[in-house]
């Protein structure tokens, strides 16, 4: 079943891709844009512990609250700002952290993928 394509099926068919390249890259572009932090239009939400990230590493915004009986690895001296993951400036209450882009964590929170800062 060898059947040739006319020159218009041709057009058509490279003008529908094109739209559905066009269509998809704008869905893209739409998506990238909701995921950028919130630049101009205010502070980053802070992180809870209520959010399944969180919930999935254990975070708590206190690092005093945390049960070490619960989580074996926890030392005293665990919190945020002595994280590798920590971002932002030094002295911030509620600092990014790589762990979870677009919100703001506690900087004397702690989580169960605590890292020690170099």
């Amino acid at each position: 079943m060898n059947r040739t394509m006319s020159r218009r099926e041709a057009l058509r068919n490279l003008a529908l891709g094109a739209g559905t390249l066009l269509v998809a890259g704008a869905a893209g572009a739409a998506a990238t844009e909701a995921a950028k932090p919130a630049a101009a239009g205010g502070p980053l939400p802070h992180v809870t512990p209520a959010d399944p990230t969180a919930m999935a590493l254990a975070y708590h915004d206190s690092a005093a609250t945390v049960d070490a009986t619960k989580f074996p690895t926890y030392k005293p001296e665990q919190k945020c700002t002595t994280c590798l993951q920590l971002t932002g400036k030094a002295g911030d209450p509620w600092r990014p952290c790589n762990l979870f882009p677009g919100k703001l964590v506690n900087a004397d929170g702690w989580c169960k993928v605590w890292v020690k800062k170099a």
